[in-house]
């Protein structure tokens, strides 16, 4: 197929007719989330491995592609394999921190062996080069992006719903900015995506008849931070860092807030808390579908923000990514989400 939007909607096709099969495998095999404390929203037992869908449908229309698959997309291709694998090995077993954490990194690791990594970085004070070469220190640099953009993705999937449109709006978000730029392989790639996730949603959004679990939650943030750097990260002479750091903004700045708040109040950054964005839009009163509602709102904002971004001056980029984290940081201190919440 050499049109990539016809591969989009066999993604929504796919996704949408096997997450009904994935389900009822998820209860015979009882890959389930059960509500055993009170930070779980949900009341009943849910089925995991939502994100097996998303998976299978991104791999197929990949692999339907017209042309070879490139180098670049065998990388991403393997590092998902890996991450969707773990994934459903926690979702039904649940892995600790220290084991899931290594399974990232292979897949970080499989990323960089295929020259998937941040090369280049975009210089903020032009004088000279436009941007920077960061020779071997492109190696910690991708794995921190990598590693930290799966994380927050996963972090925030905390309602119906609420992963996964954060992710397809992101990706569409880099969708815009990669095909405004020129570049070929990134909106081939979030144009798929996308569609696996809107295949999905309907089963997922609120009220859920199923969920994405850390083979959904992982996986998209691994893609996310996988094909930025396809799309955005790695044409540095065009784009500056902070048009991704924009288009992620509501994960990397939620997973921030929840890692301040749990060294300043002297706990493990690994321990779970109720201090999430989504938790505090629900103890102000709004419902499941609203709160949920908000942060596709907020998310779509800064997609905006991170296609103004593009469009400006390097160094205004930088400064308008600066002012927008002074804004979350005062929002965030005003509304208490620097304190504890159990």
């Amino acid at each position: 197929m050499n049109n990539i939007y016809l591969l989009g909607l066999l993604a929504i096709i796919i996704s949408f007719l096997i997450t009904p099969l994935i389900r009822k495998m998820a209860v015979k095999f009882s890959v389930v989330s059960v509500p055993k404390d009170d930070r779980r929203i949900h009341k009943k037992t849910m089925p995991l491995l939502g994100g097996l869908a998303i998976y299978i449908s991104f791999v197929v229309c990949l692999l339907l592609k017209s042309g070879p698959i490139s180098q670049g997309e065998t990388g991403i291709l393997l590092g998902a394999s890996i991450i969707a694998f773990y994934g459903v090995l926690d979702d039904k077993f649940e892995l600790k921190p220290l084991q899931k954490l290594c399974f990232q990194i292979l897949a970080a690791c499989v990323l960089m062996i295929f020259d998937v990594k941040i090369n280049f970085l975009t210089n903020p004070f032009p004088t000279g080069n436009a941007y920077i070469d960061m020779h071997w220190f492109s190696y910690p640099l991708t794995l921190l992006w990598v590693v930290g953009i799966t994380n927050a993705v996963n972090l925030i999937d905390g309602l119906d719903g609420l992963a996964a449109g954060i992710a397809c709006i992101a990706a569409i978000t880099i969708f815009i900015i990669a095909s405004m730029n020129g570049i070929n392989e990134a909106p081939f790639l979030t144009i798929i995506l996308s569609g696996a996730i809107i295949g999905f949603l309907p089963y997922n959004f609120n009220p859920a008849s199923i969920f994405m679990g850390e083979a959904g939650s992982a996986l998209l943030g691994f893609l996310l931070a996988a094909i930025s750097m396809e799309g955005a990260i790695k044409s540095a002479v065009a784009f500056a860092i902070a048009v991704p750091i924009l288009a992620l903004g509501v994960p990397i700045y939620d997973t921030l807030f929840a890692i301040v708040r749990r060294k300043i109040n002297g706990r493990p950054i690994s321990m779970a808390d109720k201090g999430h964005l989504h938790h505090r839009l629900l103890a102000m009163g709004l419902s499941q579908r609203q709160s949920v509602i908000v942060m596709y709102l907020i998310s779509a904002f800064l997609g905006g923000i991170a296609i103004i971004a593009m469009q400006i001056s390097i160094r205004n980029s930088y400064l308008l990514l600066g002012l927008i984290i002074v804004i979350f940081i005062l929002v965030g201190w005003r509304y208490g989400f620097f304190k504890h919440k159990e």
